[in-house]
């Protein structure tokens, strides 16, 4: 008799964040997979390999890669897993503000998870990508995001 995993299609949407940047400066910010690697403490690069497409790391012993699949200047970027134990999707939205100086900023993941892994994973994936919008928005003001420790970033700030 054959085993079935019960794979179930997981959605999550962030909050929406107003980023003090412009449309086109925020989505230059995340073009290129390389600047991601670059963001990262010094000790943590050396598992990181990046293309401006491909970003993969190894996390956990395991290697994790993702790869862009659709970039529409200046609206959306959304990457894809390459490698990883199950499939996901994430899209970056940079959304126009009346006022021209701001984004309207938003993130929204497509996973392919079983039960087990949405249980474990569920709550993670939403506060992650709330966090990342909070750190961003803060960030636009000029505010370090909860947590951060710029020592760690070898000078990049």
């Amino acid at each position: 008799m054959q085993k079935y995993k019960i794979i179930m299609s997981a959605q999550y949407t962030s909050k929406h964040g107003m980023v003090l940047k412009t449309q086109s400066e925020l989505y230059m910010g995340f073009v290129d997979l390389r600047a991601f690697k670059n963001m990262l403490p010094a000790d943590k690069q050396a598992s990181v390999e990046a293309t401006y497409d491909t970003l993969s790391a190894v996390v956990q012993g395991f290697r994790i890669g993702v790869k862009v699949t659709a970039r529409e200047p200046f609206h959306l970027i959304a990457i894809e897993d390459d490698g990883a134990p199950f499939h996901f999707r994430v899209e970056f939205h940079f959304d126009a503000d009346i006022a021209p100086v701001r984004t309207d900023f938003h993130i929204e993941v497509d996973a392919d998870l079983n039960m087990m892994m949405k249980m474990m994973l569920g709550s993670k994936i939403q506060q992650a990508i709330d966090q990342i919008v909070d750190g961003l928005v803060a960030a636009s003001e000029g505010r370090m995001p909860e947590g951060f420790d710029p020592s760690t970033f070898s000078g990049k700030f």
